[in-house]
């Protein structure tokens, strides 16, 4: 039995921290917000993200974030990507030499560039910082549905540790060394997922779907590549599974969000009705700014930054991807 503090209580969060239980681990799981985390004490229910699903006893809440860190075997991070910093800022106090710590949420930050593994090794230099990725709904990992996901640490020997605390017969991990490969699927395929649900919201059909997905991981893996991640990662579950799950379900935010813009909704209008954070909003200005750092062509991600922060048609804004000149499908 392993000791694991969960730092965030959303649904993924508390997906995880049932999963480790259910597991024979000893979780503890913190949030921020104390009106949650006494309705989590109340109710042995995340109503607001995971209705429905019992918690058991055993996992313990707690507001304290020292009570959730200290004397724990391992860590789980999974607050939304835009307090990754803010968080990790407030747990360094805490946090022992040669901790692991494992990064769940997807995104770059957009005023450096950073992957979130980058920003919690700046902030936390004496932990040892992992991500576990893939195509992986909170809802269904809840529900003990069929799962497969990827670690990712530096060192094999990490890796099989964190392998062994969340794998079982509905929850199937791999491990790879490739961090930065992982992190940026996850990051960019919530920006595809956003202009996928624009697609929807349009009425535009299954084949401009397909389009976007595929077009979409070919953007994906070349910015990927030329930042020095392993090709092979975004042919995989991290990078086009991942992208699949999420702009095809209704459980992705992303695409929730995309298809409230497609009928005409404002980027921050989608939000609200979403009532959760939108990854793919935070990523999408930073994968652009890479795109131009690393001279890498990204049109899809360009358009739905045009349709977010330029006040651009979604329709418009297909209309000039569809529009673009010839050329190979295979780049060359």
């Amino acid at each position: 039995m392993k000791r694991i503090g969960v730092i965030g209580a959303g649904s993924w969060g508390t997906a995880l921290a049932l999963l480790a239980n259910n597991n024979g681990h000893e979780v503890t799981v913190w949030s921020a917000i104390e009106e949650e985390i006494h309705m989590l004490q109340k109710e042995h229910e995340h109503k607001d993200k995971l209705p429905g699903i019992p918690l058991p006893e055993s996992i313990q809440f707690t507001i304290d974030l020292k009570e959730a860190i200290e004397g724990k075997d391992l860590l789980v991070l999974a607050v939304p990507s835009p307090f990754t910093r803010s968080t990790s800022q407030k747990m360094k106090e805490f946090v022992r030499k040669g901790q692991i710590i494992v990064n769940v949420a997807k995104g770059i930050e957009e005023n450096t560039m950073k992957t979130l593994t980058e920003i919690i090794e700046e902030e936390i230099p004496e932990a040892v910082v992992t991500v576990l990725s893939g195509p992986s709904h909170a809802e269904e990992v809840g529900r003990g549905l069929p799962t497969t996901c990827v670690v990712g640490a530096k060192d094999e020997k990490t890796a099989l540790y964190i392998q062994e605390i969340f794998m079982n017969n509905v929850f199937r991990v791999y491990t790879s060394d490739d961090i930065l490969g992982i992190e940026l699927g996850g990051a960019l395929k919530n920006v595809i997922a956003l202009a996928a649900g624009v697609a929807d919201g349009l009425g535009y059909g299954d084949n401009i779907k397909a389009a976007l997905i595929t077009r979409g991981i070919s953007e994906i893996s070349r910015l990927g590549v030329a930042m020095g991640g392993n090709k092979e990662t975004f042919g995989g579950l991290t990078g086009i599974g991942d992208l699949i799950v999420t702009c095809a379900s209704m459980h992705s935010r992303n695409r929730r969000a995309g298809i409230l813009i497609g009928k005409g909704y404002t980027a921050e209008e989608a939000m609200k009705e979403v009532k959760m954070v939108v990854e793919g909003v935070y990523s999408a200005k930073a994968a652009l700014q890479l795109s131009k750092k690393y001279q890498v062509e990204l049109p899809i991600i360009e358009q739905v930054c045009a349709v977010l922060f330029e006040g651009a048609s979604p329709r418009n804004a297909v209309d000039i991807l569809m529009g673009r000149e010839r050329k190979s499908e295979i780049d060359r």
